[in-house]
């Protein structure tokens, strides 16, 4: 593989471990890092050695979502062909894989950060861990299979709760609502997903057969239901309460929203 410049690639004992490496930016998506996912994803779907992927993250978050300040009022674009192009494609790899994934959740997973850790097969938190349903905040609908994944996992309730107040969950409150399967210690959390992700990879050939019973059960209208989030992305990109809600996010200061 290539040199990555975003993030960090390594295989270990049947494992593919991709480390979000912007810790400057708490991880935060850009152009570059989506490809780089996606080429590495590509990768350990395709080696046969490779049982299982865990996702991590550098520094003191697993993913803060999309970088905002390549989107601003003024260079947006198209939101749904974003989610399309760059984000869809890894939440489908995901899924669609009978490798097993793992997400390592080291810090704040937020917005499309804390969907792709929820489109994983199993989490494990660090105590340091919070997850943020962020995508109101800036005027936002949810994306990266939130809106499927997330009822399922919490019910329809807690779900809308979560999406429309986004407020942070820590680590054990998101144990209890299963969120997420372990949580240990920050220092721990690198051998314990290591520990379960090997406990797996020496697993037997039903347990790719397991994820796709579960998927068929669960997961089958979930390309359907992305391609639905883009579209209602493309309409709240365009509105003006999504411009003011990146310029307030940027400028550190709470959003003055209008309904518009």
């Amino acid at each position: 593989m290539a040199d990555f410049q975003n993030i960090l690639y390594a295989k270990q004992n049947g494992v593919a471990t991709i480390t979000f490496n912007r810790p400057q930016a708490m991880n935060a998506f850009t152009i570059e890092m989506n490809g780089e996912v996606q080429r590495a994803l590509k990768d350990a779907d395709e080696d046969k050695s490779v049982r299982v992927i865990v996702l991590t993250g550098a520094g003191r978050a697993f993913c803060a979502g999309q970088d905002l300040k390549g989107r601003t009022p003024e260079k947006k674009g198209s939101l749904g062909e974003s989610l399309r192009e760059r984000y869809n494609p890894i939440i489908l790899r995901l899924r669609r894989t009978e490798k097993i994934s793992i997400a390592a959740v080291n810090g704040v997973a937020a917005g499309a950060g804390c969907n792709l850790a929820l489109a994983t097969d199993l989490r494990v938190a660090s105590e340091d861990a919070t997850f943020v349903q962020a995508f109101s905040r800036v005027g936002l609908a949810p994306d990266c299979g939130g809106s499927i994944v997330l009822p399922r996992l919490v019910g329809f309730s807690k779900a809308m709760e979560l999406l429309l107040l986004a407020e942070p969950v820590d680590a054990r409150e998101a144990q209890r609502i299963g969120l997420v399967a372990k949580v240990v210690p920050a220092n721990e959390l690198a051998a314990t997903a290591q520990a379960v992700a090997e406990k797996i990879a020496k697993g037997p050939r039903s347990i790719g057969l397991i994820k796709r019973a579960v998927n068929r059960a669960m997961m089958r209208d979930l390309a359907e239901q992305l391609e639905y989030e883009a579209y209602l992305q493309e309409i709240a990109g365009k509105s003006a309460d999504y411009d003011e809600g990146v310029r307030a996010f940027l400028e550190k200061r709470a959003a003055t929203f209008t309904g518009k």
